[in-house]
């Protein structure tokens, strides 16, 4: 009974959020970068503490940092290398 419960919640959208990164348009062509390179590249700008770092359709890799003043950010690298911070809408 729990079991199906849960499975129409899912299957009616009301359960948890799938992950912002997790499925491409078929065709898309991801670069080779890894999340190691990510976190170096993030690290060389100066962020600490990087973690949940996921790659984006539009091969960008987005995560977690601390910034030098301390406080939590979201950081995020460009298919091109650049590391920006990412801003809430």
């Amino acid at each position: 009974m729990r079991s199906a419960l849960l499975a129409a919640i899912v299957m009616a959208g009301l359960g948890p959020a799938a992950p912002a990164f997790a499925q491409c348009d078929p065709g898309t062509k991801l670069d080779k970068t890894t999340a190691t390179d990510a976190r170096k590249k993030m690290e060389a700008a100066g962020y600490r503490q990087v973690k949940d770092l996921k790659k984006g359709c539009d091969s960008a890799w987005h995560g977690r940092a601390v910034n030098k003043q301390g406080a939590p950010v979201d950081v995020m690298i460009t298919p091109q290398g650049d590391v920006l911070l990412e801003t809430n809408p």
